[in-house]
């Protein structure tokens, strides 16, 4: 547990434009940042990080909040867990005993996963500069490679020894949970409940997640053994996902927004070299096909993508299939073929990082191009094989979203492939229309199954209306300017009677003389705690819900004082923009009339159920009291109509 002094400190050095910026390209927006959502598959940039409020706020999946809610969200972490991870970011001390094998055993999965991948890789490294085997065999071996001491460390490079169970061992009397050791993947239980190393005799290449975290492992064997795969990986488990890790992006994230573009390469030894020759900006597939997920991860930081081969012609088609992914995503793709005998760590060994560039800045082609040419060698004059490729070629312009790139594209393979502008455009329609049928097919199918499960909930749905849902909006309003204005004075009062009222104060005045209190448990949880602080001169609402310990509440306060659009400089220039905090005189009782009013339609709504029982019974006396109870609550009703109706003018 952290004190508050510490947390304060953590909160004020992480600063949210500081933080994102490590995960997300941010480009200026006025007063804010802005950039592709790290949490969705986005084209257009919906996140926004408003440096003076200390928030981050997607307009597009909803989530946001402080720098702690965006390491928790991102890292999938706890709020003090991503407390601790600010506090190493920043230099910042903090007191925290050491964990016992008792409490490790409790953790949940996936801390507790992340704690055994940190101490496996610990325990690989150490046994690759201080073991007799990892000296002589795993770092032999990276040496005669020609990967430098420091590259070696850098990427955290190791050795599992070539014994049954030496790490699962060492792992046991660390007093690491064996349930752990299995699900990472690190070992293998057998029937008899015995564990055996799945890596042992081989070198050892951890995989890191965004923010340095190690999250798998490859391991590659040295002795030639037919029998045995030459690479092995760590299984899927609930940290560790495939699809969307990309080797080496922990290494590379600051160096690709430098650049402004992503060398992307086959395996770990590519990276390895290229970062040993001064090219930083590159990760790796790791041998797997491209993935959506991967893509995206390389979106949030460029829109530039050079892929690298080495000549092996038969490895190229398999993969261009997956680099139309990254033309859908809206990413420039350019493909480097490198010269033959040479893969990127062969070639990167023999090239500075000067010598590199040069040699990509002549050499790269557009991925259209290239695929164009590529295919072309193949087809011949084979009059089929040439259709094939037009339509080939056709499949992978249709899917770039950008229609000026696109019309240009279609202009080039139009000659590169002699078939008419016309003829290729009619192509990519047809295939365009296919895929909205398909579409529009697909969205009827789930109408119709969401219909059909709709149907089964309505009278659960219908009650839930009633109860917290239904007052969501008009709390949240309130709420809203309760955090943004609630300490600035509405009444002032007259020289006669000075006595002054602040939003605050009148909103729970107001609240009270008719005894109404939120619905939703959140929302009443901020009332509480902003009644303990009301006559606190120093209370600052917007820092402290911001800030606040409960990550929930830290969520809904940035959601609350996010602002979507930043109006231009002419309209300012122009107009006079009058904001909320000048119009707190027609915005506060207008909030709390609407509250109001909806809590009085929902009476009214409870009443005509009432009424309707009470008649189906036949019951003439309740029936008329109910009558009387309506009229009172109709009459209350037209009240607060007539004032929502009218323009409200409160004295400041």
């Amino acid at each position: 547990m952290l004190d508050q002094a510490t947390i304060d400190k953590i909160n004020d050095a992480a600063q949210i434009q500081d933080v994102v910026s490590d995960y997300v390209t941010l480009k200026k927006r006025g007063v804010n940042l802005l950039g592709l959502c790290p949490f969705h598959g986005e084209k257009t940039p919906s996140f926004t990080v408003s440096p003076a409020k200390g928030i981050f706020k997607c307009f597009g999946c909803g989530k946001g909040g402080n720098s702690v809610n965006f390491i928790m969200e991102h890292e999938q972490i706890s709020y003090y867990e991503a407390l601790k991870f600010l506090a190493r970011k920043y230099h910042i001390d903090f007191q925290e005993k050491e964990l016992t094998a008792e409490e490790i055993a409790i953790r949940n999965d996936r801390e507790s996963m992340f704690l055994v991948n940190d101490f496996a890789q610990k325990h690989f490294s150490s046994t690759l500069h201080n073991h007799i085997d990892g000296k002589s065999i795993g770092l032999a071996y990276f040496r005669e490679r020609g990967f430098r001491d420091d590259i070696i460390q850098k990427f955290q490079l190791g050795y599992s020894l070539d014994q049954r169970d030496a790490f699962s061992h060492t792992a046991l009397r660390a007093a690491y949970n064996k349930a752990y050791l299995v699900k990472t993947g690190l070992s293998l239980e057998n029937d008899s409940g015995q564990l055996t190393d799945r890596f042992r005799g081989r070198v050892m290449f951890p995989v890191h997640t965004l923010s340095g975290k190690v999250v798998a492992f490859g391991g590659r064997i040295l002795k030639k053994d037919d029998k045995m795969a030459k690479y092995v990986n760590s299984p899927e488990s609930e940290i560790y996902h495939k699809s969307n890790e990309l080797y080496g992006i922990y290494f590379a994230k600051q160096a690709i927004v430098r650049q402004d573009r992503c060398f992307l390469v086959e395996g770990y030894t590519d990276v390895i070299s290229m970062h040993q020759s001064g090219i930083e900006n590159v990760v790796a597939s790791s041998g797997t096909s491209l993935t959506p997920g991967q893509i995206r991860l390389i979106h949030r930081f460029t829109d530039n993508v050079t892929v690298i081969y080495d000549g092996d012609a038969a490895g190229i088609k398999a993969s261009i299939r997956g680099i139309d992914l990254l033309l859908e995503e809206g990413l420039n793709i350019k493909v480097l073929l490198l010269p033959d005998g040479d893969d990127p760590d062969s070639f990167a060994r023999k090239h500075n990082a000067s010598d590199f560039i040069d040699f990509v800045d002549t050499n790269a082609a557009d991925f259209i191009r290239f695929k164009t040419n590529l295919l072309l060698k193949d087809a011949g004059n084979d009059p089929v094989k040439r259709a094939g490729l037009v339509i080939d070629i056709v499949r992978s312009i249709a899917i770039i979203p950008n229609s000026v790139i696109r019309s240009e594209y279609v202009k080039e393979c139009s000659t590169l492939l002699h078939v008419e502008e016309a003829m290729l455009y009619h192509e990519i329609n047809k295939l365009k229309t296919n895929e909205k049928e398909k579409t529009a097919a697909r969205v009827k199918n789930d109408e119709l199954h969401n219909q059909a499960t709709k149907n089964q909930f309505d009278t659960v749905e219908k009650s839930l209306q009633s109860s917290v849902f239904q007052y969501n909006n008009e709390e949240r309003n309130i709420l809203q300017l309760l955090i943004r204005y609630g300490q600035k004075v509405l009444f002032a009062g007259t020289p006669q009677e000075p006595s002054q009222l602040t939003v605050a104060q009148y909103i729970f005045d107001e609240l009270e003389q008719d005894e109404l209190s939120f619905f939703n448990p959140l929302h009443q949880l901020a009332c509480s705690e902003y009644k303990l602080h009301i006559n606190d001169n120093a209370f600052e609402p917007e820092r402290f819900f911001l800030y606040h310990y409960n990550a929930k509440m830290s969520e809904l306060a940035a959601d609350l004082v996010a602002e979507k659009y930043t109006l231009s400089k002419v309209h300012s220039k122009n107009k006079k923009v009058e904001s909320d905090a000048d119009r707190l005189g027609d915005l506060i009782p207008r909030v709390i009339y609407e509250f109001k009013n909806s809590y009085i339609l929902d009476l009214i709504r409870q009443k005509l159920f009432e009424l309707k029982a009470a008649s189906d019974m036949k019951n003439n006396t309740l029936v008329d009291e109910l009558m009387e109870e309506m009229g009172h609550l109709e009459n209350i009703k037209k009240q607060l109509s007539k004032r929502l109706g009218e323009r409200i003018i409160v004295k400041i």
